[in-house]
């Protein structure tokens, strides 16, 4: 009975250091969105590293993981974000939904990368020409479950409308900073550690055609 209550200490022990190392070395919300923009910027110019892509980064995070930053982003196939940002196996926590939208689940998995993982940014990315939110401005009912989706990114529409410019690029905007306001005031955790631990939500925005991500 007490070499049992002996190893359960030693696991707890052995547990609790590397929750501790992981917070210790998760990148600053500063740090991390310059390294997410310095591996677009070698995206964009086709002079990729591929990092973190190789035999010896697969065995070094088996066991843990210690993302940088958080990505909420759209399933959209053409807005792979470890490719875009040039980053590899276990640099990224990411949450993908049409639409970059997020539901409960959503929340509580970018809640467990804040809290135990010490992810320190969190970046919203919509994208150019957005399947989801160009259903959304076009109306109508919609097979399936399709209504569900298109009724979360429907209250992005009324302040889109008021902006000269094109509806479909104003919503998606509207869209996206409506989602990072969301994640900041999702419950008293998020705010706390926006307000004393130095985590940052971001949107941003994904340019199809050029393959630039833009802050905004």
């Amino acid at each position: 009975m007490k070499l049992h209550k002996f190893f359960l200490f030693i696991a707890f022990y052995a547990s609790s250091i590397l929750l501790n190392a992981q917070h210790e070395n998760s990148a600053g919300a500063d740090e991390a969105l310059k390294k997410l923009m310095e591996g677009n910027q070698r995206f964009i110019e086709f002079k990729q590293t591929h990092p973190n892509q190789n035999e010896t980064r697969l065995k070094e995070i088996a066991t843990s993981q210690n993302p940088f930053a958080i990505i909420v982003g759209c399933s959209d196939s053409r807005v792979p974000p470890e490719i875009i940002f040039d980053l590899g196996i276990g640099d990224l926590f990411i949450i993908r939904n049409a639409g970059n939208v997020v539901d409960d689940f959503a929340l509580a998995s970018i809640e467990y990368a804040v809290e135990h993982l010490g992810v320190k940014l969190i970046v919203v990315l919509g994208h150019e020409r957005c399947g989801a939110v160009d259903a959304t401005i076009k109306g109508g009912h919609l097979p399936g479950h399709l209504n569900s989706l298109t009724n979360e990114i429907k209250p992005s529409i009324g302040s889109a409308k008021r902006i000269t410019g094109d509806l479909l690029t104003n919503v998606i905007y509207s869209n996206t900073k409506r989602i990072a306001g969301q994640i900041s005031a999702s419950g008293e955790l998020m705010k706390e550690f926006i307000e004393s631990k130095g985590v940052k939500v971001i949107p941003a925005y994904y340019d199809l055609d050029s393959g630039k991500v833009e802050l905004f």
